[in-house]
């Protein structure tokens, strides 16, 4: 036996990493878990309209081209006020960002019960978009508070798992609400699926009051030396809140922030093309019964859920972020262009829908690993709220898009055909943005 296989202390590097990954399990279990509850609900109350269309449209006489408008004005108020609400972050903590943010969303959300026209329902989808426009840049800023960019593809992960995981909830029980609660107290059904599904998020608003630090410096429950180390494996050890206009300027000035806001439109148009329209694509795919679209649109999200974990871990341990980008976003193009084909088998259909969808979602916390480690620090808060309106600018259009296609068409065909080009042009941008930064400063660590 090697006489260093026994009674020797650990190398330093192994002895240091197994440190780290212990601190890092403690920021996580401590931050994550209710972040990731706070980010299904504001899905879940995003995509409940997707849910809602199968009988507000009637209910209300909504054209597909009318439903498709409501959820891109959504996207118009999120675009408009990402930016303003990082700087706010930065300004006033991110404690406070997130409890008022998730008090006007929610009750925004929930006085979507009370939609009787599409001018009210216009006006609520936008301000919604308004109230919740913050919530995801301020997660991806708040945790560049905490974590070093080789660990954030993993961290993003369990976010975007919540998408999933908001399909799979709102697979189980919104179709439930809608059918077996029609009626009750004289309300529609899609009525208490609003009200039912639009709450938790007035109460996670005074959960996170009392829940949320600012930054690592203020909790309570690191040490000093935890606190320290942190700092240390943060990338460059520079002060992260700057002057608002330097911070604006470094932001828009910066070209690396641009090509990676253009690359987040096609990825954005693909995957709310699925949040919006998936209820739809099972009910065109010949299932009739509104419970049963439900449950079947368990399917793809649940291994959605399962899936993004494992490609994110597998992208962060091999260091290969831009590689798994890639086939995600290629892989994902490619099935959804195959879906044009009308597959005859609903099995061989659904499968079809899982892999456009556990693909396209895994590439988005990689490529919120590739983004934020791409740009300086200063301009990080103002730089991911501007890559996020840029590119969120998807869910403005494509909804209203496909709306309008499937109006004139009767099929979504064309839709889909353009998506996957869109994603082509994506992968080629993101690329040429690795490619650059390698022969650059920054490093993905």
């Amino acid at each position: 036996m090697h006489p260093t296989t026994l009674g020797a202390a650990a190398p330093p590097a192994v002895a240091a990493g197994a440190a780290d990954d212990a601190l890092y399990r403690k920021v996580s279990l401590r931050i994550l878990p209710f972040l990731f509850i706070c980010y299904v609900v504001s899905f879940l109350d995003r995509i409940n309209i997707g849910f809602a269309q199968l009988q507000l449209k009637q209910d209300l006489g909504f054209t597909d081209a009318m439903y498709g408008l409501g959820a891109a004005v959504f996207y118009v108020g999120y675009v408009l006020f990402e930016v303003p609400s990082n700087m706010l972050l930065v300004k006033y903590g991110a404690r406070r960002t997130f409890v008022r943010i998730m008090l006007l969303w929610g009750a925004a959300s929930v006085a979507m019960m009370g939609v009787s026209n599409a001018t009210e329902f216009y006006v609520l989808r936008f301000l919604l978009g308004v109230f919740e426009a913050g919530f995801f840049p301020g997660i991806v800023l708040y945790l560049t508070y905490w974590y070093p960019p080789a660990r954030r593809a993993s961290v993003m992960s369990v976010f975007f798992a919540g998408v999933a995981v908001a399909g799979v909830l709102g697979g189980l029980v919104s179709g439930w609400i809608m059918r077996d609660m029609a009626g009750v107290l004289g309300m529609k059904g899609w009525q208490w699926m609003f009200a039912i599904e639009g709450a938790p998020a007035l109460f996670l608003a005074l959960v996170a009051h009392y829940r949320l630090e600012d930054t690592p410096k203020d909790a309570a429950w690191l040490s000093t030396g935890e606190k320290a180390r942190l700092a240390a494996n943060l990338d460059d050890g520079k002060p992260r809140q700057h002057a608002h206009g330097h911070a604006l300027a470094a932001s828009f000035g910066n070209w690396r922030v641009w090509i990676f806001a253009l690359a987040y439109f096609p990825l954005s148009c693909a995957t709310l093309t699925l949040n919006f329209w998936m209820p739809l694509m099972i009910r065109d795919f010949g299932v009739a019964d509104m419970v049963q679209v439900s449950l079947y649109s368990v399917i793809p999200n649940a291994i959605g859920a399962v899936g993004i974990l494992l490609i994110a871990r597998r992208a962060d341990r091999t260091k290969g972020h831009a590689g798994h980008f890639a086939v995600c976003a290629l892989g994902g193009a490619a099935a959804l262009a195959a879906l044009t084909t009308h597959p005859g088998s609903l099995p061989l259909a659904l499968a079809l829908l899982s892999v456009a969808n556990v693909l396209l979602l895994s590439a988005l916390p990689i490529f919120w690993a590739l983004a934020p480690a791409s740009l300086p620090r200063e301009a990080h808060a103002a730089g991911i709220a501007l890559i996020s309106s840029v590119g969120i600018t998807g869910g403005i259009v494509s909804p209203w898009a496909i709306g309008r296609i499937k109006t004139a068409t009767g099929s979504m065909d064309d839709a889909l055909y353009v998506i996957s080009a869109l994603l082509l042009v994506c992968v080629t941008l993101v690329l040429a943005a690795r490619r650059a930064r390698l022969h650059g400063t920054a490093k993905l660590r």
